[in-house]
């Protein structure tokens, strides 16, 4: 197996494991990649989740010995494979980390970028290195960028492929916390535990209103904040709140 899944109490950990080629993704890894995060979409013993890659790497994109073949036909299939994953990375109803420990470059950063959290470790690098293969970004990484930076530096990016690290990625906000290289994964971790000690409910719906904080109008934004909390107040972890409220204690909630 090139992508391994693991489980920690309420948090799964994700790696991209083939080290031989920074955990370049092959087409067996796509089926694999997409697999796990639609497992942990259903198993609501998860309620985190934490993206990284082995050997000291995150992922250096695409593995280019399978691109230019299958004409149209198998580049489309391809692109339905890679994006099916950045869509069950981003819409994951659960708190997600990118834990980054060193290269994350093309559609690995457009699968960094779609966790909610990334972390990068001293040595994280970053680039869009799609137009050194004559190719336009994918997996969802221009619109990303677009939500995060400012278009002119977005631009930048993907024009000049360059490779930022953690230190310039962090100063624009494409990464949430540096770490150092050891301390990366016990970050990833504690962050993760506190998301997963949350009222996964409530959380999940939050979640969906930065989603659509970004593309609705004000008025169109509360119109669809105003059905979520009614979801929200009919939960167990909101009964569990009010209860720990009242009796000054710390709530334990359950994701129900």
């Amino acid at each position: 197996m090139t992508i391994s899944v693991e489980k920690r109490g309420a948090v799964a950990i994700v790696t991209l494991d083939r080290p031989e080629t920074r955990n370049a993704i092959t087409q067996e890894m796509r089926g694999q990649l997409y697999g796990a995060f639609e497992q942990i979409a259903l198993d609501h013993d998860i309620r985190a989740a934490i993206l990284t890659g082995a050997n000291g790497a995150f992922c250096s994109g695409m593995d280019v010995g399978g691109m230019g073949r299958g004409g149209v036909t198998g580049s489309m299939d391809r692109m339905y494979t890679l994006n099916r994953i950045a869509r069950a990375i981003h819409t994951l109803k659960k708190p997600t980390i990118a834990a980054v420990p060193g290269i994350c470059v093309g559609v690995g950063w457009s699968y960094a970028l779609a966790c909610d959290i990334v972390l990068a470790a001293e040595k994280a690098r970053f680039a869009a290195i799609f137009r050194n293969i004559a190719l336009a970004p994918d997996g969802g990484l221009v619109w990303q960028l677009r939500q995060q930076i400012s278009v002119q530096k977005a631009k930048e990016l993907v024009y000049s492929g360059r490779i930022i690290g953690a230190d310039e990625a962090l100063a624009m906000g494409l990464v949430f916390e540096k770490t150092s290289d050891e301390g990366l994964m016990e970050r990833a971790m504690e962050l993760a535990e506190s998301f997963a000690a949350g009222p996964s409910i409530a959380m999940g719906l939050a979640k969906r209103q930065f989603d659509l904080s970004w593309n609705a109008g004000f008025e169109q934004y509360l119109d669809m904040e105003f059905t979520m909390q009614p979801i929200a107040s009919r939960s167990e972890d909101h009964e569990e709140g009010l209860r720990a409220f009242r009796e000054k204690r710390k709530p334990v909630f359950k994701g129900e």
